[in-house]
């Protein structure tokens, strides 16, 4: 399918961009500065993806953290250079190592060492190979959020000869490419390293074996094969592959890439990666490198041992917006990437979204959500937060979304899924996330004596405030009881609201949820603690 189209840009802004501080507008300036210097007019953005294992939340990272680079600095030039982003599926890897997230390991083991575009589908043989089906599931979920850009792959354009020249210059000069390479490696494995893996014409294995000759003239290699004897390919049209660091210099070089973006596990390798570059006759793109995503054990993600969150997984309990919120925020900053992340990605999301209509054009650019949406913020009010509504889900043992709608009707004046589709999509997120991740987990407690006293009080208060949506003058009565029984800290007595009414540690402004919830369900609520009903239950 064609690329989705470039979203257009607002020109009321081309002024502010040129003062923007966000980190996207940091970066744009930089190929900008390039640009004038080499006077190109086409900008090719990349972004890299290893179909060693199933697509992860980390690529989806660096195609959103790169579009919104992109966006940028088509703002900063205001639109009139061209613009590309090439999304490079490194398929013509040998599958060094079977992952553990496939149905049958067994079922992959004759395949080990093979390039991933010549494993069989292990899932649903719907495609040709393991690397095809990988690269789908990517592009199934790229296309879904709706980017710009291209896809390619390795083995397609290491077999079409698209970089063939680069190949064949690659030959030529391959005692100065073995010459960055060979320091950072150890002495014996110095013995057997060559840039060149060619794939066996035997068993189509990728072969890590020394060279026993390079004809630059030819453009030729030649090995020890599998049977023992001397074997020649040539290097191009897919006969053999770059290793890895290798491959990014040439690419680098033969396509002509301006920017990419990396993890920090990359950054010691780049200046090896831009030397290569430059050997074989290309500019060294823009880096940026960002920190690497943990998982909720604190190790980094990995799409082989497949921990972390996929994108599936991310996308049943929030919204595509609130995913693209967690990547623009501190990119340089380790961050867990695991379900306890979700609830303050999504309401962070939805509350920069309602500020920006309200911000001059200085403070849209410097607005998450203007990144978050490559330049096209919706005009979005979200009148209930995702955590107000898991404690409703909670109270409510709500199991099914039409069960909220019930109060939500009630605290939003005509609202219904079909006029707030929205907020509807949000109560289902809600219903999710809390049974399969927050009620696990909730532990009700009896109150002490004051707490027991204190919270007949407030039952009490709130009677001749039955019916009210009132959120503030509920908040305000719910401070008094406290300062009332003398709670010091005042914290002390919302913790104990939480722990007793809520089985939880913390929660949502009281008075907020009281309005949402109903006077008279939260009083029934307070008699169900105080009469011991709450703890049984759970």
């Amino acid at each position: 399918m064609p690329p989705a189209p470039l979203p257009e840009l607002d020109p009321a802004l081309y002024d502010a961009a040129q003062n923007a501080r966000a980190w996207p507008f940091e970066e744009a300036r930089k190929l900008v500065a390039r640009i004038e210097k080499s006077g190109k007019t086409e900008v090719l953005f990349e972004t890299g993806y290893g179909p060693s294992g199933l697509p992860h939340i980390g690529t989806f990272g660096e195609v959103a953290r790169t579009t919104m680079v992109r966006t940028a600095f088509r703002l900063l030039t205001r639109d009139q250079i061209k613009t590309r982003l090439l999304c490079f599926s490194d398929d013509m890897d040998g599958m060094r190592k079977i992952p553990e997230n496939v149905p049958s390991r067994a079922f992959l083991e004759p395949y080990l060492q093979m390039p991933l575009t010549s494993v069989p589908d292990p899932w649903t043989n719907e495609y040709a190979s393991f690397g095809e089906h990988n690269n789908a599931m990517l592009r199934r979920f790229l296309d879904t959020f709706g980017f710009n850009y291209e896809f390619a792959s390795a083995t397609e354009y290491y077999k079409s000869g698209k970089f063939d020249e680069v190949l064949l210059r690659a030959a030529e000069r391959y005692d100065d490419i073995m010459g960055v390479m060979l320091p950072t490696l150890g002495a014996e494995r110095q013995e057997t390293y060559s840039i060149f893996l060619p794939i066996s014409p035997i068993s189509g294995r990728v072969l890590y074996v020394p060279m026993k000759e390079v004809d630059a003239k030819a453009g030729t290699v030649t090995f020890v094969g599998e049977d023992g004897r001397d074997t020649t390919v040539p290097v191009t049209g897919g006969h053999v592959k770059l290793q890895w660091k290798p491959d990014f210099g040439m690419r680098w070089a033969a396509l002509g890439v301006d920017f990419e973006m990396f993890g920090k596990d990359h950054q010691t390798n780049a200046p090896i990666y831009d030397r290569i570059c430059e050997i074989l006759g290309g500019k060294a793109p823009e880096h940026y490198v960002y920190e690497l995503f943990l998982d909720d054990q604190g190790q980094k993600i990995s799409k082989s041992k497949g921990n972390g969150l996929t994108i599936d997984e991310w996308l049943t309990y929030a919204s595509p917006e609130s995913l693209g919120l967690f990547m623009f925020q501190k990119p340089r900053t380790a961050k867990r990437l695991y379900f306890d992340v979700i609830p303050r990605a999504v309401d962070d999301y939805f509350a920069f979204v309602s500020s920006y209509q309200k911000q001059d054009e200085a403070a849209r650019l410097e607005n998450p959500a203007y990144h978050v949406h490559f330049g096209h913020p919706p005009a979005a009010e979200m009148p209930v937060t995702f955590s107000l509504l898991m404690n409703l889900v909670s109270a409510a043992n709500a199991e099914d979304p039409s069960v909220l709608w019930g109060f939500i009707s009630r605290y939003v004046e005509g609202a219904t899924p079909q006029t707030h589709p929205a907020l509807d999509q949000l109560a289902t997120y809600a219903v999710r996330y809390f049974n399969d991740f927050v009620k696990p987990t909730k532990v009700f407690r009896e109150p002490t004596d004051k707490e027991r006293a204190a919270l007949q009080d407030l039952a009490d208060g709130l009677a001749p405030m039955e019916g009210s949506t009132d959120a503030e003058a509920l908040q305000n009565l719910v401070y008094e009881v406290g300062k009332n029984h003398q709670f010091e800290p005042l914290r002390d007595w919302f913790t104990a609201i939480y722990q007793v009414l809520l089985g939880a540690d913390q929660g949502p402004r009281f008075g907020s949820f009281i309005a949402l919830y109903g006077v008279a369900e939260t009083r029934r609520l307070i008699a169900d603690a105080l009469a011991g009903k709450l703890v049984k239950a759970a």
